[in-house]
């Protein structure tokens, strides 16, 4: 067995350890990873078999820091995806190393991961723009739903910063969307 299929064994594995399952069953860390990882490959399909590791990294154990164990607010909610960053990329350096991928590889994953250089590294840029599209994808509407609340204006807010984070690849993938149409509303008036 090659280093990057005893990593995926090693990652997955982590996945499992999710308490949460999505309604086929999996564990939802494992659903999430098969879905950034689709969402790297066809955005980038000449991706590496460390990227798509990556890929798969993007939420590695994220259970394991409930959001409310941080301040309510923008500023809690801000210093929880900070802390989950470097976790994460911790855990994927650790893992990937496990597996025998280089020191060097596994730093490269390991600041994909953490979010480093957005916009600068394409890396990163990928990683970001498969997270976006699989919350536009599979996770809006619930995540509407939970603050419903919160007037337009405000998701409208959400999905500029979303879109803001985008590259312009992701931005036509994301267009190509089949959404609900309350959500495809609001990112049409996001996008304007």
């Amino acid at each position: 067995m090659d280093v990057y299929a005893r990593a995926r064994e090693l990652i997955d594995a982590a996945h499992a350890a999710d308490p949460k399952r999505a309604p086929d069953g999996r564990t939802a860390e494992l659903v999430y990873a098969d879905r950034m990882e689709a969402w790297v490959a066809r955005l980038v399909p000449a991706a590496t078999p460390l990227l798509r590791l990556a890929a798969r990294c993007q939420h590695l154990e994220r259970w394991r820091v409930p959001r409310t164990t941080f301040p309510d607010g923008k500023a809690g909610y801000l210093r929880w995806r900070q802390s989950l960053y470097g976790k994460q990329a911790a855990r994927a350096r650790e893992l990937l190393l496990a597996a025998g991928v280089s020191s060097a590889g596994a730093d490269e994953a390991a600041t994909w991961v953490s979010k480093t250089a957005l916009k600068a590294n394409p890396g990163t840029q990928a990683l970001e723009d498969a997270a976006c599209l699989v919350f536009l994808e599979n996770e809006i509407e619930a995540f509407a739903a939970q603050h419903a609340d919160y007037p337009g204006a405000k998701f409208v807010d959400i999905l500029k910063k979303t879109w803001g984070k985008m590259s312009p690849a992701a931005q036509q993938a994301a267009l190509g969307l089949d959404l609900p149409p309350a959500i495809a509303a609001l990112v049409r008036a996001a996008v304007a």
